[in-house]
């Protein structure tokens, strides 16, 4: 095949080809060429020299506007019918490039024949100047790397990027685990909660929880499990899971996050929790070591049950309890020894009656483990323990940066990964008569409940 002088002219010809347009200022002699998908047969570009009549303009000046014989030599156009009969090939578009002299032809190739066989014979022959394929070409956006949310403040939550959960949610979105919340009321009638409340108790007596306290617990609610592509307001981490909502707490004051429980509320809300089966529990809350709220965990640690909760400097109840995975925030730079870290500053979440709100403070990053956990026990249906969870959770060691060590923040979507090899390796050991079968099954046969 012959090559042209100009190769950057030639590339840009092929641009224009595969667009179906004529070069500025000049009308397409032929019909517009279709998109190559819309054929099944093979199309090639052939060029003529087709040389001006007239001398070039001076540099710089735009020069006379031309088409057809202005410009287009009779010659050239009756070299290219007779190429076409003597090949057998269908014209489908041609028009003249005058700044290198051609005339250019796109041909359809019929008969069956390869497009090479004829390229290979028109290189040959003496009256064509160029011959190659009609390419394609293809911009380079980059593909959405996430999925796509339909709810209109998903682009206010900078802590699910953070945290890893857009990617996580192709793999799991947290169906059919139920998570103990153990807080203030919840506002069931949340538009972004509907179908996610399945059980909801209250074990502060009195008028303590009635009218507007809900803030709290509403906005960890919507922090764990909000509903995702409904719509309306945010997306929650695990926005499948089922939320089982212990009322334990009450607010100090209307319209203020502030809340309190006591040994006997949150005693009653975790007996309950325990009774319930519920295999993950959250505890946003803080306060001082206590036995018999210690010894509550301690059997609900027994049975596998996992349980988050906030963590406060100097310990105390829950994170200080054995057991309990403490929850820090990443803002802080250092993360406390055994805790995992998630966000913890304004954090775009779920406000009573239908409203939204930023909240802050360990509480929400509690949550927001909590609801990572969910992602991870709904991916497998082997029963996750405490120290699994842990190894799958804690990042890999980093190198210090700057201002002090890397957080390390919870990163949904490498978790699951980790799960993902551990699993593989599992049944790799069953195959070879050297593992337990118990974790095969959720790669044979489970469904993901992903986007």
């Amino acid at each position: 095949m012959r090559r042209c002088r100009t190769p950057l002219a030639v590339l840009a010809l092929a641009g224009t080809l595969a667009a179906g347009a004529a070069p500025a200022g000049e009308p397409a002699p032929g019909p517009a060429v279709p998109a190559t998908g819309t054929t099944a047969l093979p199309r090639i570009v052939v060029a003529f020299a087709n040389e001006s009549r007239s001398a070039p303009g001076p540099a710089g000046s735009t020069g006379p506007r031309y088409a057809g014989g202005a410009y287009l030599s009779q010659s050239a156009e009756l070299t290219a019918r007779r190429v076409a009969s003597d090949y057998a090939l269908r014209q489908i578009a041609s028009w003249p490039i005058r700044e290198l002299a051609m005339h250019c032809v796109v041909y359809e190739i019929g008969g069956g024949r390869a497009a090479g066989e004829v390229l290979a014979a028109l290189a040959r022959d003496p009256r064509v100047l160029l011959a190659q394929p009609l390419h394609e070409f293809h911009t380079l956006s980059a593909p959405a790397d996430t999925p796509a949310y339909d709810d209109p403040l998903y682009d206010l939550q900078t802590n699910l990027p953070a945290l890893g959960v857009p990617e996580a949610h192709r793999r799991a979105q947290g169906a059919g685990v139920r998570v103990a919340l153990i807080d203030t009321a919840v506002d069931e009638r949340h538009p972004d909660l509907a179908g996610r409340i399945v059980r909801s108790r209250s074990f502060i007596g009195g008028e303590r929880g009635a009218g507007g306290s809900q803030r709290h617990g509403t906005a960890m609610a919507g922090i764990i499990a909000a509903v995702a592509n409904n719509g309306i307001g945010i997306v929650g981490i695990a926005p499948r899971a089922e939320l089982e909502v212990y009322e334990a707490c009450w607010q100090l004051e209307p319209d203020r996050d502030a809340a309190v429980c006591n040994t006997f509320t949150l005693a009653r809300a975790l007996a309950a929790a325990l009774e319930s089966g519920a295999p993950l529990v959250n505890l946003s809350v803080a306060g001082p070591e206590d036995p018999l709220l210690t010894a509550l965990i301690a059997t609900g640690v027994r049975r596998g049950i996992i349980f988050v909760g906030a963590r406060e400097a100097g310990g105390g109840f829950p994170s200080g309890v054995p057991g309990v995975i403490g929850a820090a925030g990443s803002e802080a730079g250092v993360v406390p020894p055994g805790a995992l870290a998630a966000p913890a500053q304004h954090v775009l979440t779920l406000r009573p009656r239908a409203q939204y709100d930023f909240e802050s403070g360990t509480s929400v990053s509690a949550a927001e483990i909590t609801g990572v956990i969910a992602l991870l026990m709904s991916a497998t249906r082997t029963r996750l323990s405490l120290d699994a969870l842990l190894a799958l959770l804690r990042p890999a060691p980093t190198a210090v940066v700057a201002g002090g060590a890397d957080p390390g923040v919870v990163n949904a979507a490498a978790a699951l990964a980790r799960l993902d090899s551990s699993q593989r390796r599992t049944c790799t050991a069953v195959r070879s008569g050297r593992g337990d079968a118990q974790g095969c099954p959720v790669l044979a046969g489970h469904t993901l409940d992903g986007l």
